[in-house]
């Protein structure tokens, strides 16, 4: 008897992401775009750690980032343009989805 195995291909997707920081390291208001980019991922979460990872290892920090490495308290903009926008804030060993209201 042959069995089959049906392999399914994940789709991924170039998600838009932006970071927002606050002028000094552990501010809770008075976020500023620092940079916008864009990654291709599987979902939110691979996105997250994959942005998460680039804005931290000094190899992969790309030539026109000026903005200290990604840290607690940071906030990440994933835009899908017709699906909508998601806000994460890095809190101590996760991302948490948060609104947009303290950046600008």
């Amino acid at each position: 008897m042959v069995s089959s195995i049906l392999l399914l291909k994940k789709r991924v997707s170039v998600l838009n992401i932006t970071v927002f920081q606050t002028p000094f390291f552990g501010e809770e208001k008075g976020y500023e775009k620092v940079y916008e980019t864009t990654v291709k991922a599987f979902n939110h979460k691979d996105a997250l750690e994959k942005i998460f990872r680039i804005f931290n290892v000094p190899d992969l920090i790309p030539d026109d980032y000026e903005a200290r490495f990604i840290s607690t308290g940071d906030i990440l903009l994933i835009d899908e343009g017709r699906k909508g926008k998601t806000y994460y804030r890095l809190q101590p060993g996760n991302w948490e989805k948060v609104s947009g209201e303290n950046v600008r």
